[in-house]
């Protein structure tokens, strides 16, 4: 049996703001257990689990080395639902068979909006 990459950890200087983003935005629901510093943001559709750990002073944040992709078949209709909750995504970019938009978290960590699991596969 092959690894699954099945949680993404996220080092963020305001834990509590970061779930609060991701429960908002994008319907995590967080679990912290006694004594652990990492919370654990999971979603209710399936997918990847977010962690959410303190991030050491000596950090710096919000480097493009991690983008989370949130696959969405409509993209501009989640966009103007984020709006209305105080998140603003960039412009809606076309690619090949499919958009995506860009934001940042709390953090400044890069996130995406996609419909690319949607589009039909092209032959190259």
């Amino acid at each position: 049996m092959q690894p699954l990459l099945n949680r993404i950890m996220l080092y963020v200087k305001n834990v509590q703001a970061t779930c609060d983003f991701y429960e908002r935005h994008f319907g995590f629901v967080s679990e912290h257990f006694a004594d652990d510093r990492v919370v654990e943001l999971r979603s209710a559709n399936g997918g990847a689990t977010l962690m959410a750990h303190p991030v050491a002073k000596s950090v710096k944040t919000g480097q493009v080395t991690v983008k989370l992709v949130f696959d969405i078949e409509d993209v501009d209709g989640f966009k103007e639902r984020c709006l209305a909750k105080g998140l603003k995504f960039g412009a809606t970019h076309k690619a090949d068979g499919y958009t995506f938009a860009n934001a940042k978290d709390p953090d400044g960590n890069s996130i995406s909006i996609s419909s690319r699991a949607f589009a039909a596969p092209t032959i190259r």
